[in-house]
């Protein structure tokens, strides 16, 4: 064996991507030190995808002041690449439910705004290509926040601005884009999106992600209504119907947003758009063994997560893929029919979750050890 590719997802909670990368190299070069070790971090387009990308890509991370999902002001960052053209806007930094006390959250009051305010930063700074992240949001406002910081006007009967929220969409009554932000004419977008719920309904934006939001059984057939007007005015005065598109109801709506008002735009998966920027498939076409991981393997692994992205992508080259875990469930197995051939567990024993997140460090780089000394035994 002569070259090893690591490419990870970040271990939620404990470790970053690029730390995972760096102890699984320094555990395995003790036992092959022979073996060429090629580190590429990633991500699903959630958390930590601006970070992976600026990495891959020699870029910047910016620093922003934005309005939360209530419109109170924070830092939020950003990603601008290497080629100082695109940016990576990760909506939960600026709009997401990890940024309100739980007693507080409620998406009948909760505005995407801040992903507007990042997305005007990233104009104002030369970015004409855009990745904008959807998911972790607070929003069920169909984008709405966003849309008005870049100058739509979302308008009431009265001619004036709706007030923040998914439940004032309800009062939407016409949409001028007289004011829009001229530059987006100029720009690409594509939208990292691992959902395809519609807009409204059983299994739109509101009914689906409504509860984990803060989301009474009462605001969800609010929120529901306005979103069903919303889309209903989208359609008389712009001539797009999103309701039933696949995607639209993702980020409580943002992916509606996206599509029915941001030129030049595409939904994509998140773990596709990063495997495509980092350039992860130069790094297989030679390699012997990918190994790749995320802190909970599971049948929901299956779902547009990085393992399987990255197994998908190594059996184009048939290199087989080992997926290490934080934690591996009992139905794990569904990773099977997908391209990962072996799947370890870092966690050594039934233990406290605080304590498995606390020495994280230490039981990924003993199982990353354990794995090149398989290989060792193997190549004797």
């Amino acid at each position: 064996m002569k070259k090893i590719v690591i490419a990870p997802d970040s271990f939620k909670e404990s470790l970053s991507a690029k730390w995972v990368v760096q102890i699984i190299a320094n555990a395995m070069a003790e036992i092959l030190p022979d073996v060429q070790l090629i580190g590429v971090p990633l991500a699903d387009g959630g958390e930590g995808t601006a970070a992976t990308l600026v990495d891959a890509t020699a870029g910047q991370l910016q620093q922003t002041i934005v309005r939360n999902p209530l419109g109170n002001l924070i830092h939020a960052s950003w990603g601008l690449l290497g080629d100082r053209q695109t940016a990576v806007i990760e909506m939960a930094t600026a709009s997401g439910l990890a940024l309100i006390p739980p007693a507080q959250r409620n998406p009948c009051l909760t505005s995407s705004a801040g992903t507007g305010d990042l997305l005007k930063a990233a104009l104002d700074a030369g970015a004409r290509r855009f990745i904008l992240a959807l998911g972790g949001s607070a929003t069920n406002d169909g984008g709405a926040g966003m849309l008005q910081a870049l100058g739509v006007g979302l308008l009431d009967c009265d001619g004036q601005p709706i007030i923040p929220g998914g439940a004032a969409l309800a009062q939407l009554a016409r949409i001028d884009l007289t004011d829009i932000d001229s530059r987006l004419a100029d720009c690409e977008f594509e939208i990292a999106c691992d959902v395809d719920n519609p807009l409204i309904g059983q299994r739109g934006a509101a009914a689906v992600f409504g509860p984990q939001k803060g989301a009474t059984t009462e605001m969800v057939a609010i929120l529901d209504a306005a979103l069903a007007h919303y889309a209903a005015v989208i359609q008389a005065q712009l001539g797009k119907a999103v309701s039933a598109l696949p995607g639209a109801g993702a980020a409580g709506g943002m992916g509606a947003a996206a599509l029915a008002f941001l030129p030049n735009v595409c939904m994509r998966r998140g773990v596709d758009i990063v495997l495509q920027a980092t350039q992860l498939e130069q790094h297989l076409a030679d390699a012997d063994l990918v190994i790749t991981g995320e802190g909970c393997l599971d049948a929901q692994t299956i779902l547009g997560k990085v393992p399987i992205g990255v197994a998908q992508l190594a059996k184009r080259y048939a290199v087989p893929v080992i997926a290490i875990g934080g934690c591996v469930r009992a139905d794990v197995a569904a990773v099977y029919a997908h391209g990962i051939d072996a799947v370890f567990s870092c966690v050594p024993a039934a233990m406290p979750l605080e304590s498995a997140l606390a020495n994280a460090e230490q039981h990924l780089a003993h199982t990353a050890r354990n794995v090149a000394a398989v290989i060792r035994l193997l190549q004797k």
